[in-house]
């Protein structure tokens, strides 16, 4: 439901439009997360997220946090949240048990340029053995399904 749910969000963001009628992309993903049997809660959440609107009444921020996962390798987590403190709360505790931790600004973003897709590419990568490739993807897996975390990137590998 997690990836559903970001794939409605993105849906509704690029169209500016909640309303399947107007939003073919929109559409087919509503289409695809009915046949997944994905609560209708769920995607109305994704939707509300999508137009930048909260049940609680706050508006949506966008926040780019930097981190440091398994042997000091640079992460930098894109999040859409109406919680921020939750959210960093949730992010630090999954860095910690997998033995990073959360950085402050501009100390990790500086390993990364922004590509014309506007995703991050490591500009610095940083080799990594076996092990530390493991426990990475396990952590990235671990991030990607909190519900505010649009995308995640890292210069290990």
């Amino acid at each position: 439901f997690t990836q559903l749910a970001k794939l409605i969000r993105s849906a509704v963001k690029e169209n500016g439009s909640g309303d399947p009628n107007s939003n073919p992309s929109l559409r087919l993903i509503l289409d695809k997360a009915r046949a997944a049997n994905m609560p209708k809660e769920n995607i109305q959440r994704a939707i509300d997220k999508g137009l930048g609107k909260s049940s609680t009444g706050q508006a949506y921020q966008e926040f780019l946090y930097e981190g440091f996962g398994p042997q000091g390798v640079g992460l930098l987590i894109e999040v859409v949240t109406d919680n921020p403190n939750r959210t960093s709360s949730e992010v630090r505790t999954l860095l910690s048990k997998a033995g990073g931790s959360l950085a402050g600004p501009r100390s990790v973003s500086y390993l990364f340029q922004r590509n014309q897709a506007g995703e991050y590419e490591p500009t610095i990568p940083m080799p990594a053995d076996d092990e530390v490739k493991e426990k990475l993807a396990e952590l990235i897996e671990n991030l990607e399904e909190l519900d505010d975390v649009e995308a995640v990137y890292t210069n290990g590998g």
